[in-house]
């Protein structure tokens, strides 16, 4: 019997055109999220997160099946570099809502005319698709290996969005251009979140002051140009360069300049000049149930889940919008229902743990929880610093696309639990895996990594106290990075001159997730950190070796140069 080619189209649902356009590519599937920032290398299109599966794929001109996205906020600026380079994908393809490439690309087309389409597929579409060679998008379909599989598609609805008075106010010329546009933003992005109605912020926190390429100044500029200024009270991530001594420090003057310049032009805008990752550390952090418009992974996950704020994941340039706005999408973790953990993470705890605990378990969740919120388990005895609970915020926020997370006995929310959550088990051999596979390495370390989010002034004084008279060693270089506020009381504390004292170099302004050579020094293969956020995302920015230590391994490689790969105390098999 001679077979027919059959046409699939009757039997697959209909796709939902989120950004519409047109595209061809060959169709690249990823197995697993990704973060643009840290994974996609923005110059080249390739991916260049060594921990994710298709590490060194190029996606450049691909249709890409994603099943979602992960990690830094920041990625939405790489898409819209990407975008303007033309090294990005062709078309972004997923099979639910994605919010942070989604963004990148909303923005590529609002203010560039730049054409990225961004699919939205039910999940057992997806697959069909992703079993695809090529395929071609086009308004109304999409086509794949000649005809093999149609997929209609249809545009994404805009009705059901409720704006009050001022909202349509800020969507028509009366407030400005800028601000015009700031509001189209938000709400072509309320509508792919399913919102109903946008809510007033009180404060925002900018995340894309970051010279992550081109495309970030070019956005900041191109606002600053329509007349944009903010209109809550704004404060601004780290930036790239250490604003006032980035020339003495040798950075090159094209970099310099143009990350000097994307943060002065958000200054001028009105945001305050705080310049740090950690934001929630300053004076005056948000209060329990205030609704905020932060950007930055560690920063949302820290407000939601320890400060019980609330705000969204929101990504980069969508925070500024909001800013000049102050209006956001009333979903995701604004909402009673959005904070509410659907995956429990029971951990089973060794006794005697320490410090280096945190960043493990952050790591761990999510990856157990990476498309959810989870409530984790087993965690109730423990007494977590501050410090401790923004580690692990940090880590967490690397391998899961949650913005919050709840942990049971410790944090203020910790009851909002679905009764049927699934559970997911972190055993002792898990944390044992998970250690060796971040501190996996060399033993012989050129620098030490602290600061990733940003050094509380406990830190700066834990380790000037642990380095006590001690010079660390020749060959090795020690860089703390801290908000400038920690700084300025450090050097009032007299912590500042005994980590001097010891060769210890304290850096303001950027942090380890934006520092760029020679200021990472130029030396280095090999770094160790505490940081299990830098130590994810360390390899791929920097093109060196990045274990994670505990603190107390990080001293001793500061004073000797060399640390084997080991467990913790309180990992060891008795």
């Amino acid at each position: 019997m001679v077979g027919r080619k059959m046409n699939t189209s009757s039997r697959n649902d209909p796709g939902i055109a989120v950004v519409s356009g047109t595209a061809a590519g060959a169709v690249v599937v990823m197995k697993e999220p990704l973060s643009f920032w840290g994974g996609v290398d923005p110059r080249t299109g390739a991916v260049i997160d060594v921990h994710h599966s298709s590490h060194g794929t190029a996606i450049g001109g691909a249709v890409l099946l994603m099943p979602g996205s992960r990690g830094s906020c920041s990625g939405s600026g790489v898409l819209l570099d990407l975008a303007l380079s033309g090294k990005g994908p062709a078309a972004l393809v997923f099979p639910g809502p994605e919010d942070t490439l989604t963004l990148g690309a909303i923005v590529a087309q609002e203010l560039f005319g730049c054409n990225m389409p961004v699919i939205r597929l039910s999940r057992a579409t997806f697959e069909l698709l992703a079993s695809a060679k090529e395929a071609a998008i086009t308004a109304n379909s999409i086509t794949a290996d000649g005809g093999r599989i149609q997929i209609p598609l249809i545009e994404l609805s805009h009705e059901e969005l409720i704006l009050t008075t001022n909202d349509l106010r800020l969507l028509g010329d009366e407030e400005g251009v800028a601000a015009k546009i700031a509001m189209r933003i938000i709400c072509s992005m309320a509508n792919q979140q399913g919102a109903k109605a946008l809510v007033d912020v009180t404060r925002a926190h900018i995340d894309g002051c970051i010279y992550a390429g081109r495309a970030n100044l070019l956005f900041a500029k191109r606002m600053e140009e329509l007349g944009a200024s903010v209109r809550v009270p704004t404060t601004m991530n780290a930036i790239s360069v250490d604003y006032d001594n980035w020339r003495r420090q040798g950075v090159p003057p094209g970099f310099g300049e143009a990350a000097e310049e994307l943060a002065r032009t958000y200054v001028q805008m009105g945001c305050r000049t705080s310049f740090t990752c950690a934001p929630y550390s300053l004076p005056e952090p948000p209060k329990f149930g205030e609704m905020i418009g932060w950007s930055e992974s560690n920063a949302v996950i820290f407000a939601n889940s320890i400060l019980g704020a609330r705000t969204a994941k929101h990504p980069d340039f969508l925070d500024f919008c909001i800013a000049v706005t102050g209006r956001a999408p009333f979903a995701g973790a604004f909402l009673d229902e959005g904070r509410v953990a659907h995956r429990v993470v029971a951990v089973k705890l060794p006794d005697n743990s320490d410090a280096s605990l945190w960043p493990l378990i952050g790591y761990l969740a999510g990856l157990a929880s990476p498309d959810r919120v989870p409530l984790i388990r087993g965690l109730a005895k423990t007494r977590p610093t501050l410090d401790d609970l923004k580690a692990l915020c940090a880590a967490f926020g690397t391998t899961s696309a949650a913005a919050l997370l709840h942990i049971e006995g410790i944090t203020p929310e910790a009851g909002s639990v679905d009764p049927f959550a699934d559970e997911v088990l972190i055993t002792r051999e898990s944390l044992e895996e998970g250690w060796r596979m971040l501190n996996d390495g060399p033993a012989g370390i050129d620098l030490v990594a602290i600061g990733s989010p940003h050094a509380s002034l406990q830190e700066c004084r834990v380790v000037a106290d642990l380095l006590g008279e001690h010079r660390v060693a020749k060959d090795v270089s020690v860089i703390i990075t801290a908000g400038r506020d920690v700084i300025a009381n450090a050097e009032a504390d007299g912590i500042l001159d005994k980590l001097r004292a010891s060769g210890v170099n304290v850096l303001g302004d950027l942090c380890w997730c934006t520092i760029s050579r020679p200021v990472f020094p130029e030396h280095a293969k090999v770094v160790l950190t505490n940081s299990g956020k830098y130590a994810h995302y360390g390899p791929g920015l920097s093109g060196c070796s990045v274990r994670l230590g505990t603190l107390v391994d990080c001293v001793e490689a500061a004073l000797t140069g060399s640390v084997v790969a080991r467990l913790p105390t309180w990992l060891m098999t008795a």
